[in-house]
């Protein structure tokens, strides 16, 4: 009997001692690494390796916009801005030829047409992952406040609406499998009402609406209602209250997802600098305790340089970068979203103007566009099918590689982008002249952004010091006639059927 007693006690202490020792863990864990300052939140490497070697992701723009696929994913800002706005009153005509006016239909009534019945997570993390990119997810919250995820913050969510489905978890689930990243992008600062006592851009009154809020305000609109629920979907709410709710949203999905990545659109510097700093302390503190390499990635100047990763929509940086950057393209050239009768980019476009980007120590972000009944048309799976066949081809030229002294040289016109830097659709051709190198620096890859001439001499106008051991086409097992003269180095082109018509890339191996 005393031995047993003993032995209790034993087991006691021994269960009491693991319960400690766990919750000591689990402290470890949770301990906070980064202050809610910029100068702590600084200290983040924010350009982790396997960013570095990713070179290309894709997300999508796919939501209750999708439904009325009518110009833009602006739809829900410029259905409430009538006729005498310019091209704003276009839209307004088309929903009231179409659906009645706003006095009829709004923009909530969209979401059960939102139906994503056709969305398979599986087959579109495989077509992610065949087309080439390393990183991936959705549009998690656009300016129209619909949370792409099964949220207890927000009741306008795909899993409570429309779909009936957590789209972002499960395509995140599918991601993982395939040992991709993954990214949420968020939109949704402009969604609170901020003018509601600034009686001059009311929507209704035909002048300037106001620009802050993506929903217009007017008394006379479901946009000023005051109903507990609709007024969540509209925004109108007092601003603390929309600070918190923008905030514990952002937090909800990186508990809840784990995302590498949190992406945000232009207009996050009109949340407050304390929420700002609070959002990228957890997020930084909890990816990290997971284990993870977080990225956290603004526009304009949103946030501090060294804090995040820049991203310059629809364009890049005219020349290589001290700092590793990001942008997003569209695949088409109108809308973000699915719109009918969208327009797609060639793909040789697309290519040529990731090379660039890459070679400028840039990450490319592509954007597709499903239908809101979650079919991805055929004519973007093309393109997605054309850029996975480059890019398997010369995968050992695009992954895991590092920029070069130079990033190249060539004699493309220049196009301005709208967000600044360049255009993403500068027109590239075989004289256009781009360099990446290995990790080791033993290879230097050279891409010429066309199909060069066959067998005529090709000088590379390139500081190469090091002695050139061999140079091959990445792709092919023809042999290259090639001279090397001091750190001038000439290729003898192959046949063209030995090059590639949307980017050749020359290999060098160098001692």
């Amino acid at each position: 009997m005393k031995n047993l007693s003993i032995l209790i006690i034993l087991l006691t202490f021994c269960l009491y001692s693991c319960q400690n020792s766990t919750k000591q863990k689990e402290k470890e864990i949770t301990q906070v690494q980064f202050e809610e300052n910029w100068e702590s939140l600084a200290k983040i490497n924010r350009e982790p390796e396997w960013y570095k070697d990713a070179k290309f992701g894709i997300y999508f723009h796919w939501g209750v916009y999708s439904v009325p696929a009518y110009k833009t994913e602006w739809y829900p800002h410029r259905m409430y801005i009538s006729a005498n706005e310019g091209k704003e009153g276009t839209v307004f005509n088309y929903h009231k030829k179409t659906y009645g006016g706003v006095d009829k239909f709004n923009y909530h009534d969209f979401i059960p047409m939102f139906t994503g019945e056709h969305f398979d997570a599986a087959k579109w993390a495989d077509l992610f992952k065949e087309t080439g990119a390393r990183f991936a997810g959705p549009v998690a919250q656009h300016h129209d406040g619909f949370a792409m995820w099964d949220s207890e913050v927000n009741p306008w969510n795909s899993k409570e609406k429309g779909p009936k489905k957590d789209i972002l978890g499960d395509l995140f689930k599918e991601l993982k499998k395939r040992d991709m990243n993954t990214i949420a992008t968020f939109h949704h600062a402009r969604h609170l009402q901020r003018h509601v006592t600034d009686t001059a851009v009311w929507a209704h009154k035909g002048g300037k609406v106001g620009w802050g809020s993506h929903f217009p305000y007017s008394p006379e609109y479901i946009t000023s209602t005051t109903d507990p629920e609709l007024s969540i979907f509209y925004g109108n709410m007092p601003k603390d209250k929309f600070h918190d709710f923008w905030l514990n949203q952002v937090n909800e999905v990186v508990d809840k997802y784990a995302p590498d990545i949190i992406w945000f659109d232009s207009w996050l510097d009109s949340i407050p600098e304390n929420y700002r700093k609070r959002m990228v302390a957890h997020m930084y503190n909890t990816a990290t305790s997971r284990g993870q390499e977080p990225i956290v990635a603004y526009k304009q100047e949103d946030l501090p340089d060294n804090v995040g990763i820049l991203d310059i929509e629809q364009g890049g940086k005219t020349g290589l970068s001290d700092d590793y950057w990001l942008t997003d393209i569209t695949i088409s050239y109108s809308s973000w979203c699915y719109t009918n009768g969208q327009t797609y980019k060639d793909p040789a476009l697309v290519i040529r103007n990731m090379i660039d980007v890459w070679s400028k120590k840039g990450i490319v972000l592509l954007n597709i566009s499903p239908k809101a009944n979650g079919i991805i048309p055929d004519e973007q799976r093309e393109v997605l099918k054309i850029i996975g066949n480059w890019i398997n081809k010369h995968e050992e030229a695009v992954y895991d590689t590092r920029t070069f002294n130079t990033f190249g040289y060539g004699v493309a016109e220049f196009e301005k982008g709208h967000f600044g830097g360049q255009s993403a659709t500068m027109k590239y051709t075989k004289n256009d002249i781009r360099f990446m190198t290995s990790t080791d620096k033993k290879q230097l890859y050279v891409y010429i952004l066309g199909l060069p001439d066959e067998n005529t001499e090709l000088e590379i106008n390139a500081p190469i010091s090091s002695k050139v051991k061999n140079v091959s086409v990445v792709g092919s097992d023809v042999d290259l006639q090639w001279l090397q003269t001091g750190e001038k180095l000439t290729i003898t082109t192959p046949q063209k059927t030995a090059m590639d018509e949307i980017a050749t890339v020359f290999k060098v191996e160098l001692n």
